[in-house]
């Protein structure tokens, strides 16, 4: 029966320049390295796949996935290739395969993160993809993520590995864990977090990846509920750290899809403040990426998947990742309303009930550092708006405790860049050097991208011998060539607007 054609596996196939013929023959020869010389696939049924909507039989799926993976230099999924079993009903009913069914959160991050694994080991470098638009994430996971979660049923994940695996990987058979693994795995997720504070997400990202791949192979087999319900969680806690370690080296379709299987994941262990945070991060990327629209969509979302349940502490940060990205539209009263209603928020939380893990780094000093951010962004549109920005950045670094070199990194570039705003060269000239200090401890493009902000201010004072010799600090501080892209055109540094 014809389908209809499968338009993401033929706008990915059109990315790589391949013929069909060629992409049958190395089909072919792909299967047969890896244990299957039998299959032989042709020229017309690689049209078949593409333009009648055809699934492919197995190994054909994962073998395109690490075909393309390879050939695109970043993740490409069997779902992101529309060639899953869920088959053509599923691809006209989402975007870009969102939401996936259930079941296969545990495959999809087992894949996406063993081929993310393979660009690490073969050099390669993620480039040449786009980002789903915030509206696209909104329209498809918004019913899903409102709704109650279907329970489990035992095997509901087993032996998911041997028809998802991507070809040429190791695979294995996970054995089921107790609460002493979890607790080990739960105790790894805050060493990575403490690390990534430290010194960004550089360093430790593959690391990060390798943990959450193997959480993948434990969630394939069956555990009781109460231990399920923690490798869940495990599961999104590493899948948010894998996303903004990604965020933060420039490899922005990755981040995203982190950023989504721990949407997935949260859900699946019954976290939907979780969820709602995760979703935060990906809007908080949207921001930095010059796209703020497409941020407040997942935030409008955020807000509304997160529950009742969640804490005061969560629904103030929320708030102030919203007010960013009105900061960026140069909407001052909605910017000052929302932060008005975080502090409240903040204010509110009685401590009562011990907030989760992910959420104690986002105490007073990171609600004063997200407000400085904020306004030092809304200040491009109204100056008056970098007084408010100098005394946020001014309380978060005096709060700022031991071991967020980063974020304090973030303070002074704040600080020194509201300065400039405010026509006060000489102050901003020594928050900025004190950037430069502790920006050269870390692995944060992110960094880059705000010390390049921040160099384009101070072109109103060339002349001056003191901003002179400053910018020429930040010339030899800053990567002599501009980072390639990851998304596409909306990435060129002149789209950065913090």
């Amino acid at each position: 029966m014809n389908k209809g054609p499968n338009t993401r596996l033929a706008e990915l196939f059109e990315l790589t320049g391949w013929s069909k013929g060629e992409l049958a023959r190395m089909v072919n020869r792909h299967a047969a390295a890896t244990g299957h010389p039998q299959l032989a696939t042709d020229t017309s049924r690689v049209r078949r796949w593409i333009d009648m909507g055809e699934t492919p039989r197995d190994p054909v799926p994962r073998v395109l996935a690490s075909l393309f993976t390879e050939r695109l230099g970043r993740v490409v999924t069997i779902e992101d290739l529309g060639v899953g079993r869920s088959g053509q009903a599923a691809r006209r009913q989402s975007v870009g395969g969102l939401p996936w069914a259930p079941d296969r959160t545990a495959a999809v991050l087992t894949e996406f993160t063993g081929m993310d694994l393979m660009l690490n080991r073969r050099g390669l470098v993620g480039a040449g993809a786009a980002l789903t638009a915030g509206s696209a994430l909104h329209t498809s996971l918004h019913d899903w993520l409102l709704t109650e979660t279907a329970p489990h049923t035992p095997g509901t994940h087993a032996s998911f590995l041997s028809a998802t695996d991507p070809a040429g990987l190791d695979a294995y058979e996970a054995p089921p864990v107790g609460s002493e693994e979890i607790e080990a795995l739960e105790h790894s997720v805050e060493i990575f977090r403490a690390w990534d504070a430290r010194r960004g997400g550089g360093l430790q990202r593959k690391a990060v990846v390798g943990q959450l791949n193997e959480v993948g192979g434990m969630l394939a087999v069956h555990h009781p509920p109460h231990l399920e319900r923690r490798l869940w969680s495990v599961a999104a806690n590493l899948a948010v750290l894998a996303g903004w370690m990604s965020h933060d080296v420039g490899l922005e379709p990755t981040a995203q899809k982190y950023f989504v299987i721990a949407v997935h994941a949260a859900r699946e262990g019954g976290d939907r403040p979780r969820a709602g945070e995760a979703l935060s991060r990906a809007a908080r990327q949207m921001v930095h990426l010059g796209r703020p629209g497409d941020a407040l969509d997942l935030m409008k979302l955020a807000r509304a998947g997160s529950g009742e349940e969640t804490l005061p502490r969560t629904r103030a940060m929320l708030h102030t990742v919203e007010a960013w990205a009105q900061a960026s539209l140069g909407r001052g009263q909605a910017v000052r309303r929302t932060l008005g209603e975080a502090e409240e928020l903040f204010a509110s939380d009685r401590g009562d009930v011990p907030p989760p893990s992910w959420m104690q780094s986002f105490d007073a000093a990171d609600l004063h550092g997200m407000e400085a951010l904020a306004f030092r962004t809304l200040a491009e549109h109204d100056a008056s708006a970098a007084a408010s920005a100098e005394y946020h950045a001014k309380r978060a670094l005096t709060l700022r405790g031991e071991g967020f070199q980063r974020s304090q990194t973030f303070d002074y570039i704040s600080l020194a860049s509201a300065c400039f705003l405010a026509d006060d060269p000489e102050q901003a000239d020594t928050y900025a050097r004190l950037a430069l200090v502790s920006v050269r401890e870390n692995s944060s493009h992110r960094t880059w991208d705000r010390l390049r902000e921040m160099y384009r201010l101070t072109a109103r004072y060339s002349g001056s011998p003191r901003i002179d010799s400053l910018r020429e600090e930040l010339r030899e501080a800053l990567p002599k060539a501009p980072r390639p892209s990851r998304t596409g055109p909306v990435t060129s540094p002149k789209h950065l607007r913090v």
